[in-house]
């Protein structure tokens, strides 16, 4: 009799976790079609411990997107994905859920700049924006840092294609392209001999880099909310941070303050 029992407390636990293993929600995560660099594995490693910490959990399915940042946002109002990450700005925040959490810690908006190597005396006297005035950047043409810059009536060249900005810069038919901290080593390292880093001066403004979510999907937003409070107060999120990308940072340290030109960013609001 005992057995008999003991065998329907095993089939009724097995049954609670098939349950619970069909009832595991999938979120949909837009992805771009290029290579992973280590800025997305953070953010990947970033989202599944945020989740954890909340005690959420979720299958994943990536949907790979359109390269255009303000379509991948727009995949989200429809529903065709769930959840992206970005840099922000007011629009960006009228299409889905922010969560006002700075994946980067600001330093998505400090842009060191990239030039052509042989081009590099050019700017050896660059100091300041009337300066700058003078030379043509490339940046993605849906991108909030196009609209920054030339908010300041500097001159940029527009593209859709992320392979292709390297190429025109290049090319020599623009003259630098800015870079966050966060991506230029990367960028450096694939394109060895060709580019260098002006290291007297960059460009700084106030924006933040967000995880987005679908509107539909509330609850994910609020418990991803509460999962990246919870890394950020364990400390958890500050050694993740750390560990991607202490060494890129270092080797930017000849970027001192006084060594900015400071943007102002009317398509950034931090409260």
């Amino acid at each position: 009799m005992q057995r008999l029992i003991n065998f329907f407390i095993i089939i009724s636990v097995c049954a609670v976790f098939s349950i619970k293993a069909e009832k595991a929600e999938a979120i949909k995560i837009a992805k771009e079609p290029r290579k992973l660099y280590e800025r997305d594995h953070y953010l990947y490693e970033l989202l599944d411990k945020a989740l954890k910490a909340a005690g959420a959990t979720y299958d994943y399915e990536h949907v790979t997107v359109h390269p255009h940042q303000q379509r991948t946002l727009m995949a989200l109002s429809s529903g065709k994905v769930d959840l992206h990450w970005s840099m922000t700005s007011p629009d960006r925040e009228q299409i889905a859920i922010a969560i006002r959490e700075p994946l980067f810690k600001g330093y998505i908006g400090k842009r060191a700049i990239m030039v052509k190597k042989e081009h590099f005396a050019q700017f050896a006297e660059l100091k300041s924006i009337e300066q700058l005035k003078a030379f043509t950047a490339v940046q993605g043409h849906d991108w909030p840092d196009t609209k920054v810059l030339a908010f300041h009536s500097l001159p940029v060249k527009p593209l859709s294609n992320y392979q292709a900005m390297f190429k025109l810069l290049a090319s020599g038919r623009v003259d630098y392209f800015p870079r966050s901290f966060i991506e230029v080593n990367a960028e450096l390292e694939e394109n060895p001999d060709k580019f260098v880093l002006l290291p007297n001066v960059y460009l700084e403004y106030p924006t933040a880099f967000y995880f987005f979510v679908n509107k539909a999907k509330p609850h994910l937003a609020d418990e991803l909310k509460r999962g990246l409070n919870k890394l950020k107060n364990s400390g958890e999120f500050d050694a993740l941070f750390s560990r991607y990308f202490e060494k890129d940072l270092a080797r930017l340290s000849m970027y001192h303050s006084d060594k900015a030109i400071r943007l102002k960013n009317p398509y950034y609001n931090a409260d």
